[in-house]
């Protein structure tokens, strides 16, 4: 069974990416931050067990970027709200389950990757909850089955993230795994 891992990334330029954090410590320190960790984090889960395809943003210069590693496909994010540009995601994945994270979570290991494509063989749909009330993954069984309405009315960057997602898509037999945070602040830094 093909397993595909979409891996959400912004070209790391200062005033682009990570912008609350930056806030905090400056822009040019959180673009640093935030190629260091995703360039890790993309060594750390490269996987013979899954496909990995980065869904990079903007779409013209993340198609071309030398940052990130050369033998990885990428497809651009497009346009739209995080939930439009997940979506795009989820639908042009291969045949087979597909989980898509993002980039700035620094606890993200192969062993939880692994437990959500587990947590996929009972459920319809597996989400990795944030300790803010969002969420650091989302999975689908059969992406192109995705139900129209998932994502639809989530109020992003909120304590209702996660909730919101998982009422957009009731029908779905859903599965939680490994709570996690993200670094959207300098209080968030590990």
């Amino acid at each position: 069974m093909n397993r595909t891992l979409i891996v959400m990334l912004k070209e790391p330029r200062p005033g682009r990416v990570k912008t609350r954090l930056g806030r905090d410590i400056g822009m040019t320190n959180a673009a640093w931050w935030f190629r260091h960790q995703s360039r890790g984090l993309l060594r750390r889960l490269d996987d013979p067990r899954w496909h990995i395809i980065l869904a990079v943003s903007p779409d013209r210069e993340g198609l071309k970027s030398r940052i990130w590693p050369a033998h990885l496909q990428r497809l651009p994010q497009g346009a739209g709200d995080l939930g439009a540009r997940m979506a795009r995601m989820l639908r042009s994945a291969p045949p087979g389950p597909a989980l898509v994270i993002g980039a700035d979570i620094p606890g993200i290991t192969r062993p939880h990757i692994t437990r959500a494509f587990a947590a996929l063989g009972t459920a319809d749909a597996v989400i990795g909850p944030a300790q803010d009330g969002g969420y650091w993954l989302i999975g689908l069984k059969h992406p192109r089955a995705m139900p129209p309405g998932l994502f639809h009315n989530v109020r992003w960057s909120s304590t209702t993230a996660m909730a919101d997602t998982l009422a957009s898509a009731p029908a779905l037999r859903w599965a939680k795994t490994d709570l996690l945070h993200d670094v959207d602040t300098a209080q968030d830094l590990p």
